[in-house]
This record gives structure tokens, sequence and C-alpha cells, in this order.
């Protein structure tokens, strides 16, 4: 059964009131702390500004391939991202 847009929308709006600081909000924090606008990362990620502004308001889920992007532009991790971790280092092998 598929959903009105609008139940939708509302559905992934309470998600990502109920996580609060979850990965959109990680993806949006870790480009505005480089002074960057989402056209910049947008083109990083080879997607529409468009696109990457509905990652980031959670709206479309971020593929894989994009998430290690995002994970080795900022220098962090992809667990960071996503909210496994609070450490923003990637993890090193000893």
């Amino acid at each position: 059964m598929q959903l009105p847009y609008k139940c939708q929308y509302a559905i992934i709006a309470y998600i990502i009131i109920a996580w609060g600081d979850g990965m959109y909000e990680r993806i949006r924090n870790l480009r505005e702390d480089k002074d960057l606008a989402q056209q910049s990362i947008a083109e990083i990620l080879n997607i529409s500004q468009a696109t990457y502004s509905r990652y980031e308001t959670g709206v479309l889920d971020i593929p894989s391939v994009s998430l290690i992007e995002l994970a080795t532009f900022h220098g962090t991790s992809i667990d960071y991202i996503v909210g496994i971790t609070n450490e923003k280092k990637p993890y090193q092998r000893k």
C-alpha cells in the first residue's frame, strides 16, 4: 500500500524529530563547519543540489557510496555520520 506523499513527509519529519542529532543533522553540521554550500558537496558527490538537500532533510536515504565519499571528504568515519559513535576521527588499525 502506497501512502500519500503528505503522510510520507509527515512520517519522515517525525522520525527526524524523534532521532534528534541524527545522521541528517550531522552531514549538515559537517558541511557548515567547512562553510560550504550544499552545491559544493553535491558536486563532490556528482548529484544535484536538490538531491543533496533531500539527504540533509532525510527525505532521501543516502546511498552507501555517497556515505563513503562524505566520510572521506570530511575526514571522519561512517559510524560518526550515521550516529553509531560520537567520535569524529575515523577508526585507525593498530
